[in-house]
């Protein structure tokens, strides 16, 4: 561009935005360096993963043991191939569990480099994070004690309901309560085995939280046989593994791999092996695999 259409393009921009002159013929400032989470994977030869300890069948801890799960699997294969994309085939994996809240400011602040656990991707969380493409649909729901007085939604009414704090379905039940004018306590707990024991001493009448963590709580329980799940649905769950905010090469090599499990045969092993006690991949959640195959 010579002197003349240069100074004619600054001369127009001008005119349209009201700017002074210098401040647009001005260098800009130097700005936040991007994001490398690839680079610095390659500079430590280790990737720092975040994961839920109580969260069967997606992630959970067995024994004092590393994670498995659902989750889990999925996750191993993406640590795959980020150690190729950084140039390091044998990534040490830190395994770090912690809650919900815990994990997305982990993976915020850097601490953590992915969350692979059973995470909802929401517009909140988007402010701190960025999210992969999705790996799971949940609905949300009730854990009661079975023949009690809870049989449905509306029956919350004057009774104590247990929920994590800082989930999505925290969010949700607080929203239906005042939307049904059901006039319940919410008692906020850590974790699910906290809610667990306050159900069996009889403090909680029910607990809320996503179907699959209610089921895995409730095959794990003392008395499984004395607990039911309530068939409504509270809220719609889509799970995506949380990375660091605008880092689009390392969400890309996370998404690749993820497309890679979707088409490649490796799906069917990993969903029967985990969920297969609970049925075939349902429709929206069949659709769910085929929208997140990103074609090449």
């Amino acid at each position: 561009m010579n002197r003349l259409l240069a100074a004619l393009v600054i001369a127009v921009a001008i005119a349209v935005t009201g700017l002074p002159a210098h401040s647009l013929a001005q260098t800009p400032k130097t700005r936040a360096p991007a994001t490398d989470t690839i680079g610095k994977l390659k500079a430590t030869k280790q990737i720092n993963v975040a994961v839920s300890a109580d969260s069967f069948p997606m992630s959970f801890i067995k024994d004092q043991s590393d994670p498995i799960g659902y989750s889990i699997d999925l996750c191993k294969r993406v640590i795959v191939q980020l150690g190729r994309a950084a140039g390091v085939p044998d990534l040490k994996i830190n395994w770090v569990a912690g809650t919900v809240a815990e994990r997305i400011a982990m993976v915020a602040s850097r601490k953590a480099d992915i969350d692979c656990a059973n995470t909802t991707a929401t517009l909140s969380r988007m402010k701190d994070v960025d999210f992969s493409s999705l790996i799971f649909i949940e609905t949300g729901g009730l854990l009661v004690k079975d023949g009690g007085p809870v049989h449905q939604f509306n029956d919350l009414s004057g009774r104590a309901i247990g929920v994590i704090s800082g989930t999505t379905t925290e969010t949700r039940l607080d929203a239906l309560l005042k939307q049904k004018l059901v006039n319940a306590k919410v008692v906020r707990v850590k974790d699910g085995n906290e809610a667990m024991d306050l159900i069996e001493k009889g403090s909680l009448d029910a607990f809320a939280s996503d179907k699959l963590k209610l089921v895995g709580l409730a095959v794990q329980a003392k008395n499984p046989t004395q607990l039911a799940i309530l068939g409504e649905d509270l809220s719609l769950e889509p799970l995506a593994f949380a990375v660091p905010r605008g880092d689009s090469a390392f969400r890309l090599e996370v998404n690749r791999a993820l497309t890679q499990i979707y088409v490649g045969g490796e799906l069917e092993g990993i969903f029967m092996k985990w969920l297969g006690p609970i049925g075939r991949p349902s429709g929206i959640l069949s659709a769910m695999y085929l929208l997140n195959a990103i074609p090449q």
